[in-house]
């Protein structure tokens, strides 16, 4: 099992580490095995050594059903224009997303990365708010599925596809038979899962605390039997936002108002990152607890995918994380 942290790259993040260097440098001072890199939009990350990227998170759009359909009709009522959405999308049609994923998995290819990230949900701003969801699992599940065929088809990559579980309509790795039926739609060879631990937590807002956290982990692990044999990553991580979700959307029955619908799609856009933040909290477990996990999970990457506003934050974050599972990181640096 290789340990990594989880860092975004761009311009700004490779300057305030100093470089590749500084990155190489907070590797080694954090006894990780790497990092798996966010492309943040610019060149910086092809700038990081391929030593330290074992990991690379692919590009989403959180919102991107109806775009790869062609809903023209659903796109203009949340987006006002066509103007809009084709510039949000950066194309006018299903070949843009394709063309940004092919980008996405070169650079993760030419980084030499062992593994790559696929998100598998859709939601829109709205939703996020009434979670009154416009397209089912199964509907996600086998579109995303579709388009992640048709951007791997003909192509052989020397890295695993591992697709990520979200609490948004897709994947939740909350049924097994959902969860089957992703592995089963999916053509990619060297396909996986990666079990995200915060967002399963999200997926139930009945939780509270951290044990009853961990103990839902736990069950639907149990409940997937042998499918966890295909889990070769994990974002490790808690979030309990339940009480939020129940309080500012419509998760629990009530109705509530989408704020900003005046504003354009943009605004709206950057606006909803603090909601989605409150939802999705990256907290590092700091319970020995923790562990549990790994006495039936023994995924090939664990990757510490923490909040941070800049290195001091995410160095913290990851050492205080990196205190809730003392044995099994002992077992994965060879301390014991």
């Amino acid at each position: 099992m290789k340990e990594l942290f989880s860092l975004p790259l761009y311009a700004d993040v490779l300057e305030e580490y100093g470089g590749s260097a500084g990155i190489e440098a907070e590797v080694r001072a954090l006894g990780v095995d790497g990092i798996e890199a966010i492309w943040g939009g610019d060149d910086a990350v092809m700038q990081v050594s391929p030593d330290i990227v074992i990991g690379y998170h692919l590009i989403f759009y959180p919102d991107w059903l109806d775009f790869w359909r062609g809903d023209t009709a659903s796109l203009l009522q949340k987006f006002g224009s066509r103007e809009a959405f084709e510039s949000f999308y950066q194309g006018a049609d299903a070949s843009a997303l394709i063309r940004q994923y092919k980008e996405d998995l070169d650079r993760a290819k030419a980084l030499g990365a062992s593994y790559v990230v696929y998100h598998v949900s859709d939601v829109s701003i709205g939703e996020g708010y009434t979670y009154h969801f416009l397209h089912s699992h199964e509907e996600v599940i086998d579109e995303a599925a579709a388009l992640l065929n048709e951007v791997t088809r003909g192509e052989e990559y020397p890295f695993r596809i591992l697709l990520e579980n979200q609490w948004w309509p897709g994947f939740t790795f909350t049924d097994p038979h959902l969860t089957d039926r992703l592995l089963n739609a999916v053509d990619t060879a060297g396909k996986g899962l990666l079990l995200d631990t915060g967002h399963l937590m999200n997926a139930n807002t009945a939780l509270r605390t951290v044990p009853d956290g961990i103990a839902f982990l736990m069950d639907m692990i149990k409940a997937h039997g042998s499918l966890c044999k295909e889990i070769a990553g994990m974002h490790f991580h808690y979030s309990l936002s339940g009480e939020y979700v129940l309080s500012h959307t419509g998760a629990g029955g009530r109705e509530v108002e989408i704020p900003d619908t005046d504003a354009d799609y943009l605004t709206r856009f950057g606006r909803n990152y603090a909601h989605i933040l409150r939802i999705d909290q990256h907290l590092p477990f700091e319970t020995t607890e923790a562990e549990r996990i790994f006495e039936v999970l023994s995924p090939s990457f664990l990757t510490h995918e923490l909040h941070a506003g800049n290195a001091q934050e995410r160095r913290e974050a990851v050492r205080r994380q990196q205190q809730s599972i003392p044995a099994l990181r002992a077992r994965m640096h060879g301390q014991g």
